[in-house]
């Protein structure tokens, strides 16, 4: 079957960008006769452009405050009739029922309606109903009709038209359609789950796993909008793309819709590096620099002041930061900027809230150093996240440390003074963010040793102790998970540490304790473990 020539177009579109001129083109240049409802038809026809209202169409007014319009045969008739199939032509002509051979066609804004806090009636009233039929019945006969969702397209399928006596190929109506497919899976996955939180709220004070089936629910659709091709992924043979996640709550000022300022594309391992800088620094209150580099956090710090902070926390490692990323939980300014510089740190990106236009300005001799604000800090934790395996996919409710120090336990006999016990709760912060098994010594609110992603405890205590070397002297340490048994607890202790913050649990523990208490050294059982595997 040939490509059949553009003649009757169906436009409804939520995002009016270049409709008119589109609209008129088609009109113009290939004679379609443009078929269109409500506020899209008023657009088209205010613009002089001629234009079929959709109830001449249907012979049926348009009702019930627009909810129903388009769910009519003269419209999916003319959209999933079979050119070539003699019998779907012979119905159609004896119903009256006209061919159509583009559908352009956006929906209504649900995800922006909900985002903005409408309230439950007016978000029920955002589910696009007639939309997403029309788009997928012309989907579906994707051999006859074209169809549109992207007001981006538009001068591309134009362009076609012009190059192919009016019709578009097949290969640009079957990606079409694939896109119509994509689009609309994604936009029951965004009502989904609005729908499914909507309920588990009303239903949390009778059901006590209401919150659980919330964020877990049977079937878990998601909506993902690929925002970039990456050269390649963890290696230069592996082929990769970056991709948003359309349903989450904390997009503000999340990594995926952080703006670049400038420096090279974002590489796969980049984003990876970034993302567990920027979950880290948001962990504390007070203005802090967390810096990475391969996936380990090298230097943390938390300061009143950002230069001190990032200072110190560059001096935990110089040598594993040159080369990391950096993140900020305040503004960088232009003093910040110059402390990197006389570091001579090289660095691959940085992340912050956002950038004073000085130290943007003196960063711009830095053309391949990344530079990306958020906008703001979302505060850490409260989200899902997700992660691949074969065939799969792991949620979990993201981590933070948000334990009450008041429900802390001391089980030795010596009690942490409050300037141990201040920096034994830096320390549980930034020992979250190392991989397991982890230990950190930290010491004034800087790290000065991180021991971590060993197979066993005590290799990384020792890791974490060679690291430090005479700063463990009156050093506390943080063990994200229990002592199985005193060999690491030792390594600390013989450092010079006098206090140390874990969770506690173990079926030892008695014997980490009299560890503790003969080397007269505090330490804190926090009832929560926070493993990263």
């Amino acid at each position: 079957m040939s490509d059949p020539q553009i003649k009757r177009v169906l436009m409804s579109v939520t995002d009016k960008t270049g409709v008119v001129e589109f609209a008129r083109a088609l009109s113009e240049e290939f004679g379609a006769e443009i078929i269109s409802t409500g506020g899209t038809a008023r657009a088209i026809a205010e613009a002089g452009v001629p234009v079929t209202p959709i109830d001449e169409v249907t012979n049926f007014p348009e009702m019930m405050d627009g909810r129903v319009k388009t769910l009519h045969p003269m419209v999916h008739g003319g959209l999933l009739a079979k050119r070539d199939n003699a019998d779907h032509m012979a119905q159609a002509a004896e119903h009256g029922i006209g061919m159509i051979d583009m559908v352009v066609v956006n929906l209504y804004a649900f995800e922006k309606t909900v985002a903005g806090g409408a309230d439950f009636a007016t978000c029920i009233e955002n589910i696009d109903i007639g939309g997403p039929s029309m788009l997928r019945s012309a989907a579906k006969n994707f051999e006859s009709v074209a169809v549109v969702t992207d007001p981006a397209s538009y001068d591309a399928i134009l362009a076609e038209m012009r190059a192919n006596n009016g019709a578009t190929t097949r290969e640009t109506r079957a990606k079409l359609a694939l896109r119509v497919f994509q689009t609309t899976n994604a936009y029951d996955g965004a009502i989904a789950a609005w729908m499914g939180a909507q309920l588990g709220e009303a239903a949390e004070s009778a059901a006590g796993d209401a919150a659980r089936d919330d964020k877990f629910p049977a079937a878990r659709a998601l909506g993902l909008t690929k925002a970039q091709d990456l050269r390649y992924g963890e290696n230069p043979h592996q082929s990769a793309a970056f991709y948003r996640r359309d349903d989450y709550a904390g997009a503000e000022h999340s990594l995926a819709h952080a703006t670049q300022h400038q420096g090279k594309e974002m590489s796969y391992n980049n984003y990876l590096d970034v993302d567990a800088a920027w979950a880290a620094v948001r962990e504390y209150d007070n203005p802090a620099c967390v810096i990475v580099k391969h996936l380990t956090p090298c230097g943390v710090c938390e300061d009143g002041d950002l230069v001190a902070a990032y200072q110190r926390a560059h001096a935990c490692d110089p040598v594993s930061a040159y080369g990391g990323v950096m993140a900020f939980n305040r503004p960088v300014t232009s003093d910040v900027v110059v402390a990197i510089f006389e570091n001579k740190q090289f660095v691959e990106a940085i992340i912050a809230p956002e950038f004073a236009a000085d130290a943007l300005e003196m960063y711009s001799a830095k053309k391949n150093a990344r530079l990306l604000s958020t906008g703001g800090v979302n505060p850490a934790g409260g989200e899902v996240e997700y992660r691949s395996v074969e065939g799969g996919l792991l949620c979990q409710d993201s981590d933070a440390v948000h334990e009450d120090p008041a429900s802390f336990t001391v089980p030795t006999k010596r009690q942490p003074s409050d300037e141990e016990l201040a920096e034994l709760l830096f320390a549980w912060k930034a020992c979250k963010s190392v991989k397991s098994n982890a230990i950190l010594i930290s010491k004034d609110h800087a790290t000065v040793g991180v021991g971590g992603g060993q197979p066993n405890r005590v290799n990384s205590a020792r890791i974490a102790v060679e690291q430090a070397g005479e700063k463990a002297q009156g050093a506390v340490a943080a063990s994200d998970a229990f002592f199985p048994f005193r060999d690491g607890f030792d390594v600390l202790a013989q450092a010079g540490v006098t206090a140390v913050i874990q969770p506690g649990g173990s079926i030892r523990d008695e014997e980490v304790i009299a560890a503790a208490d003969e080397q007269g050294i505090a330490m804190v059982f926090t009832g929560h473990r926070h493993f990263r595997h």
